[in-house]
């Protein structure tokens, strides 16, 4: 892997100048970024793969969706559609993609939409909804063609921007300079008895600019296993388990089950995979194979949106984002800011 990384290490100098190029060029308006008058928050990450975008978009709607008209906005990434397109009763994860379609299905009283164009995706939402509060943008950090009003860049605690490298080396999908963009840093996936000793020492070496917040955050899972019937997670370990993941990093997710010392067998898919019949069949042939009678399918509630329909009887563990402190100073941050700008609007 060494070798490997030493091989394609040039390739790394050449798309770091490369993007390094275009964002100069943004800095200096030579290319051109739309700003709304409508508040705009963008949630997403200098790397590739699963930092916790969608639970970090989730936390948001739970707390604006009171108070504010929310919209949010994804590329809709791996769909089979183009071009802009509104969650309505007849869309699935095909059609609009996993994340927008778990938003749609999650949040009843929300819009959601997809398109690659994001400048174009806030232009229809704002003309399909003109008292619209507020648009989150699902993974949009690096898309400058819209200049954000409030940037949260993700970063996991295991795998921190700071210590990566650009691709094809690493995963970074721009220099770490980027990160100055960010209104808050959010470190995700932490420990949840993660110290503020520990905390400051993470804080010190992201190097904020004077004007950033670092908060940490961890995952937060459901106490109970949803899906086609409920089961505590506290009883899980009397089944015995076939885990589905089409994820970035399920690592979080085995680490937890093994905490709760439940015994599973982990079929591994590789991130945002749409499951095919011959999938399915696969599935249902190692399922069949577990002697046990008390035996279940568990996936994520990410995979759960793109495979539910080819089993009758499918679970899946939710989770959410929570803050281990500071958690009333970011929220106030998003209130202010969504307030306050909209008011202006």
């Amino acid at each position: 892997m060494k070798t490997i990384r030493k091989i394609l290490y040039p390739f790394s100098l050449l798309y770091g100048a490369i993007t390094s190029t275009r964002n100069h060029l943004y800095n200096a308006q030579i290319l051109t970024s739309t700003k709304f008058k409508t508040p705009t928050i963008v949630v997403g990450n200098l790397s590739v793969g699963g930092t916790g975008k969608t639970p970090q978009i989730e936390y948001l709607i739970r707390l604006l969706k009171s108070n504010f008209e929310i919209a949010v906005l994804s590329r809709g990434y791996k769909r089979k559609t183009k071009g802009f397109l509104l969650a309505d009763e007849k869309v699935n994860a095909q059609l609009i993609g996993d994340e927008p379609y778990q938003y749609f299905t999650k949040f009843k009283n929300i819009k959601v939409a997809v398109d690659a164009d994001r400048v174009n995706g806030i232009q229809q939402l704002i003309q399909l909804n003109n008292k619209l509060d507020v648009v989150l943008l699902d993974d949009a950090f690096q898309h400058r063609k819209v200049e954000a009003g409030f940037n949260i860049l993700l970063t996991s605690y295991n795998d921190l921007y700071v210590d990566d490298k650009m691709l094809p080396t690493g995963n970074l999908r721009e220099k770490v300079s980027g990160a100055e963009r960010a209104k808050a840093i959010i470190v995700t996936k932490c420990p949840s008895d993660l110290t503020e000793e520990k905390q400051f020492e993470v804080a010190k070496r992201l190097n904020p600019t004077l004007y950033q917040t670092v908060f940490f955050t961890t995952i937060e899972y459901d106490d109970v296993i949803k899906g086609s019937s409920k089961i505590k997670v506290d009883d899980l370990n009397n089944y015995e388990v076939l885990l589905i993941t089409g994820i970035a990093n399920p690592k979080p997710l085995t680490n937890f089950l093994k905490e709760k010392k439940v015994v599973f067998n982990h079929m591994k898919f590789a991130d945002h995979y749409f499951f095919t019949e011959g999938d399915a069949a696969e599935i249902e042939l190692k399922f069949s194979k577990i002697k046990s009678k008390n035996k279940i399918i568990l996936t994520t509630e990410k995979d759960y949106v793109r495979i539910f329909e080819k089993f009758e009887k499918l679970h899946y563990l939710p989770i959410k984002t929570e803050f281990i402190n500071h958690k009333k100073d970011f929220d106030n941050l998003i209130l202010e800011y969504v307030g306050t700008s909209s008011r202006n609007s």
